[in-house]
């Protein structure tokens, strides 16, 4: 983890109360600390990446503190603007439901100003790391529901086989969205002559 520095005397408290809000087995990966200079009017911010998700910590004036979460799955872009004294971080995130099934609500984006510019670059990474897995992860499963649907997984066999035979309309349906697999090349030749053979058959 890379901690800020906490000779800093205002920070041992914000990241103790960091801490107070990670989950059982969550750990905390990188913090970056708003700079002095871009907190005239505000307590510092606090940003941190944890195995989980992004939190920011934002300490109240008169004490006590509000917490907001950015989980890696709805991370949608994250860019990094390095300065001379301080490094801004730039978060675009989905308003997305747990079920996949229903459409996300829209983006958010938040912009992190005055950051310390190593933090800053450590956190980015991570963010970078989670963004691009996630990534991977979604781009498997719109692989595996197209697949779904043109039939690359749909077997029938004996006395069910008439029951399940597509119609014309479906089979032609089904066709288009193989070959969209093809032509996006998410699936080889091989597979797609399979899926054909099924559907046809």
């Amino acid at each position: 983890m890379s901690d800020p520095s906490v000779s800093d005397a205002g920070l041992a408290r914000p990241l103790g109360e960091l801490r107070s809000v990670l989950i059982p087995g969550e750990t905390l990966e990188a913090v970056a600390v708003q700079r002095r200079l871009f907190a005239l009017w505000h307590r510092r911010l606090l940003l941190a990446a944890t195995s989980g998700r992004l939190i920011v910590l934002a300490r109240k004036v008169l004490g006590g503190f509000d917490v907001t979460t950015i989980r890696w799955q709805d991370l949608e872009d994250v860019t990094l603007r390095v300065g001379m004294l301080s490094a801004d971080l730039a978060l675009r995130a989905a308003k997305a439901a747990d079920l996949a099934s229903l459409a996300a609500a829209g983006t958010q984006s938040v912009e992190f100003r005055g950051l310390r510019k190593d933090q800053a670059q450590a956190v980015y990474r991570i963010c970078q790391a989670q963004d691009q897995a996630w990534r991977e992860k979604r781009r498997v499963r719109d692989l595996e529901e197209l697949r779904a649907r043109s039939g690359g997984i749909q077997l029938s066999t004996g006395a069910a086989a008439p029951a399940a035979a597509a119609t014309g309309e479906d089979a032609v349906r089904r066709l288009q969205e193989a070959k969209q697999l093809l032509d996006a090349r998410l699936i080889t030749d091989a597979e797609y002559e399979a899926i054909k053979a099924k559907i046809v058959s």
